[in-house]
């Protein structure tokens, strides 16, 4: 992607990579339905309106969704429990059969997919996204009387596109703390399943957790196109936690996308209340104000998502490898060294480094970083790779 606000990019959800957040920004180059009208345009709509008083609401009025509940612990998962892991037996021991059972040997094959399901269809289907799998893991885990919690966790940026659509994937995982012992962290992927993953995050209460299930499932109906299921969705997900900013930004786009421009403002502006600095917010009004000719307006905006973006060590990686790629090695070195001082502990930021420097002839300096990316990696394939990458550099013969 280009370095244009997310808003410019053509339509965007916000998804969370296995937990869920779909956010989406639908650009001007996309079909969008003309105001209802202009009134309507300039009305005041407060965030319960869009709630409780939405022109989508009728339509989803008997849609209850409240006793959904998502951590339930089916027959077939209990007897599952029961056959790989001794309930008498140690916290510790408790949880290392656990484990063992999900993901040792064939007993248990997880496919990933990118559908948000309950923990009891999750067990019962062998799929899901990280959400689905996490809370699987958290029922099983507290069935066999584990404190298990559930965490939002910080990762780099992943895009991907679905249709005039860009996701972009946020992460989920599980807090497992056990008496005497160290917390362990069990977080599935999209591609593995790992244990104590390093990564900031934070203790997310089960309420937030269902607004992610719940947004989740909003947005994925949005993408099928069925308005009414994801607005239920959407709704619920924001009556579960009222702060779960990335449900009102979903609001929004699904207003915005069915012709209700005010309901669609409305919505990212409580986004905002509750995250003064969500980027999803800021792109989708930019975009909302352009397209109402709200010039000043969408320049405050579009400001505001430049600065943040720009200040985002991720995005500035991204930026490089841009630059590396069209052979512009002075910029991908000024990127990545704001990268570097702003989050010094990525070792992939250290790597492009190297070979931005050594592209532009600076063969000290690139052994010089790739160094510190070996020091900095916590793999140990990923430090081989890199002392082997810096054997070349030096000259050395390598086996």
């Amino acid at each position: 992607m280009s370095s244009k606000p997310e808003a410019d990019a053509g339509g965007l959800a916000l998804r969370t990579a296995g937990v869920a957040v779909l956010a989406a920004v639908w650009a001007a180059a996309c079909t969008t339905p003309a105001p209802r009208n202009v009134e309507e345009a300039a009305a005041g709509i407060s965030p319960d309106d869009v709630v409780n008083a939405s022109p989508l609401q009728d339509a989803a009025a008997g849609i209850e969704l409240s006793s959904v509940e998502i951590l339930v612990v089916s027959p077939e998962m209990r007897a599952f429990i029961d056959e790989h892991v001794d309930r008498n037996s140690r916290e510790a021991d408790r949880l290392t059969q656990l484990l063992m059972a999900v993901l040792g040997g064939d007993r248990f094959d997880l496919a990933y997919d990118d559908s948000t399901r309950t923990a009891a269809s999750t067990f019962a289907n062998r799929r899901g996204n990280c959400i689905s799998f996490t809370s699987m893991f958290i029922a099983m885990a507290r069935d066999l009387g584990l404190e298990a919690r559930y965490q939002e966790v910080e990762i780099p940026p992943n895009w991907s596109i679905s249709g005039q659509t860009f996701l972009i994937s946020e992460h989920v995982n599980v807090l497992v703390k056990v008496s005497n012992a160290l917390s362990r962290v069990v977080d599935f992927n999209s591609y593995d399943i790992v244990v104590d993953v390093e990564h900031d995050s934070v203790v997310i209460s089960d309420a937030r957790a269902r607004a992610h299930y719940f947004n989740n499932i909003g947005v994925e109906r949005m993408l099928e196109g069925d308005v009414v299921l994801a607005f239920a969705n959407l709704r619920q997900g924001v009556r579960e936690d009222n702060t779960f900013a990335s449900a009102w930004v979903n609001l929004g786009i699904l207003h915005r996308r069915e012709g209700y421009p005010a309901y669609a403002e409305a919505s990212y502006l409580a986004a905002l209340e509750r995250d003064r600095n969500n980027l999803m917010a800021m792109s989708n009004l930019a975009n909302l104000y352009q397209e109402q000719g709200r010039t000043e307006e969408a320049r405050h905006y579009l400001s505001r998502v430049r600065e943040h973006r720009m200040g985002n060590p991720f995005y500035r990686y991204r930026l490089a490898n841009v630059a590396f790629d069209e052979g512009d090695y002075k910029s991908a070195i000024k990127n990545l060294k704001y990268a570097i001082r702003q989050k010094n502990d990525e070792d992939q930021f250290y790597y492009l480094l190297s070979l931005s420097y050594l592209m532009a002839g600076d063969k000290p300096k690139a052994q010089r970083w790739m160094k510190q990316a070996q020091d900095v990696a916590k793999a140990t394939e990923d430090r081989q790779r890199y002392s082997r990458k810096l054997d070349l550099l030096m000259g050395k013969e390598t086996s």
